[in-house]
């Protein structure tokens, strides 16, 4: 495990003045699991366009590089996908990033999801192809994993499955190790490697960084985890990868977190079930660093990409 810092001077000025921002914000309580209205009101609100490129870098853990992205929309059977391909990329560059948007499975999607677009090609240099999955009130458990498992298999017919990796935050990142779970029960060829950003993989809501949570966010995550899991057991690995059984094929996987971020624990013991299975695996923790990092707009975010983009591009290159 390696904690990083700023140049190795301390928390950059952006990251305190994110911190700072978060700290002064009143707490937004969720409403009860059982008011859809209430819940479809809070969806439509942050789908409004206006909020779309802060979401979008909020929810993906990317950066806003300035590189200009081609974007189209791929209208599959049973979900939307948006795909990027920022300027100057190869024509027979055939890498591509599965990404899955995270936003306590119910925010994220939508303008959002097609902004996140744009700013994870952008970081990433290669094209990108982005699950706006079916959420919650509407959709719950299991249309969002079922929905990035149709996308995975509409990538597996145009891609070798050696070309493909994939990335998730937060709730994201839960579906993405929930798609790779999926993958080897279904027999299906695995990605090349795998980005687990402050993944939530146990929402029996368990860890020691989420019930002693100060800031009080992780344990307010309780109603959206409700919500989601639509009175399903939530210690089945479909909605809590952490309590899957990581097979020979499972990818090489990057993992990150931050010493202030209430999933911490969840990653840290998704790293440590990763290890103990054999799968070679990374755990970066970011010093003072909230959930989701300081939404795209520190040094430190630039840091994380990087890392990423290191390790993404050592699994395409072994191809």
């Amino acid at each position: 495990m390696t904690t990083e810092h700023d140049s190795g001077y301390g928390l950059s000025a952006e990251a305190q003045a994110w911190t700072a921002m978060v700290k002064a914000r009143p707490p937004f309580p969720a409403p009860e699991p059982d008011d859809i209205e209430a819940w479809r009101v809070i969806v439509a609100a942050t789908a409004a366009p206006e909020y779309a490129d802060a979401i979008g870098l909020a929810t993906t853990g990317a950066v806003d590089t300035g590189l200009p992205v081609e974007i189209h929309t791929v209208d599959l059977p049973n979900t939307v996908v948006h795909v990027g391909t920022p300027e100057g990329l190869a024509p027979d560059d055939r890498r591509v990033l599965l990404s899955v948007h995270g936003g306590g499975f119910t925010t994220g999607g939508g303008a959002a999801n097609r902004a996140a677009t744009g700013f994870v090609a952008g970081a990433y240099g290669v094209t990108v192809w982005s699950v706006d999955y079916h959420m919650p009130p509407d959709h719950p458990f299991p249309a969002a994993l079922d929905d990035c498992l149709d996308a995975y298999r509409a990538l597996l017919e145009s891609h070798d499955p050696a070309s493909i990796a994939v990335s998730g935050l937060s709730a994201g990142g839960n579906l993405t190790a929930a798609l790779l779970l999926r993958l080897q029960e279904e027999g299906l060829p695995m990605p090349c490697a795998a980005v687990l950003n402050s993944p939530c993989v146990d929402l029996t809501l368990s860890g020691d960084t989420m019930v002693n949570d100060p800031s009080g966010e992780g344990p307010g995550l309780t109603n959206n985890v409700k919500l989601y899991t639509g009175g399903h057991d939530p210690t089945d690995p479909g909605l809590s990868p952490l309590f899957g059984k990581i097979g020979d094929d499972w990818p090489p996987t990057i993992l990150f977190s931050g010493t202030r971020d209430f999933l911490l624990s969840d990653t840290a013991r998704m790293h440590r079930k990763l290890l103990a299975a054999g799968v070679r695996a990374e755990l970066h923790v970011f010093e003072a660093a909230p959930h989701g990092m300081f939404g795209g707009s520190a040094p430190e975010d630039r840091l994380l990409v990087a890392e990423a983009r290191r390790f993404l591009e050592a699994a395409w290159n072994e191809r």
